[in-house]
């Protein structure tokens, strides 16, 4: 009985501990060329950098973010495959965030 509970505890341990290695590879941004941006993301991004420039793209799971500098601030915006946008934030907050993690 004391294996089976071993057996099931280390069966538990291993599939949560892939679930979290799944889901932070998920979070994962990847910076990605315009090239490989759908033509709906990039042009709702260009909306948003109306005066400001995009400098870089990234794409973190399914969602796409432009890093736009505008006004000497880096604000990113996060869309999705059709180019709706699902968030804004300050792009130096976010890089001081990372910084203290590690």
């Amino acid at each position: 009985m004391k294996i089976i509970k071993l057996i099931a505890a280390m069966t538990v341990s291993a599939a949560l501990a892939f679930g979290i290695t799944a889901q932070a590879k998920e979070h994962e941004e990847q910076t990605i060329s315009s090239a490989d941006v759908p033509a709906a993301v990039q042009k709702a991004a260009e909306t948003q950098a109306k005066g400001g420039t995009i400098v870089r793209w990234e794409k973190e799971g399914a969602n796409y973010e432009a890093v736009i500098e505008k006004n000497g601030k880096q604000l990113g915006v996060e869309m999705n495959a059709t180019g709706k946008v699902l968030s804004k934030h300050d792009e130096s907050k976010e890089h001081k965030e990372k910084a203290e993690k590690y």
